[in-house]
C-alpha cells in the first residue's frame, strides 16, 4: 500500500527573502521605524551599558 500526503498540491512554495515589509501599524509611533529600510518591525533591546537600542527584525539594522 502506498502512502498519500493529504492536502499536498505540489512542491512547497519558495520562501521569500527578505521577508515582505509589514505596514506601519496605526498605534505604533512613527519614530519606531527602521532608518535603514523603513520597516515598522522594530524590537527594543537592552544595550551594552544599560542603555536602550533598537533592532530591525526585517533587515537586521541596529541603532540607539
Amino acid at each position: 500500500m502506498s502512502a498519500t500526503v493529504l492536502g499536498w498540491d505540489g512542491p512547497a512554495p519558495t520562501p521569500m527573502w527578505p521577508p515582505p515589509r509589514a505596514e506601519h501599524p496605526r498605534e505604533a509611533p512613527c519614530n519606531l521605524q527602521c532608518p535603514s529600510c523603513g520597516s515598522a518591525n522594530v524590537a527594543q533591546v537592552l544595550g551594552d551599558n544599560g542603555g536602550v537600542s533598537y533592532v530591525c527584525t526585517a533587515c537586521g539594522h541596529i541603532w540607539s
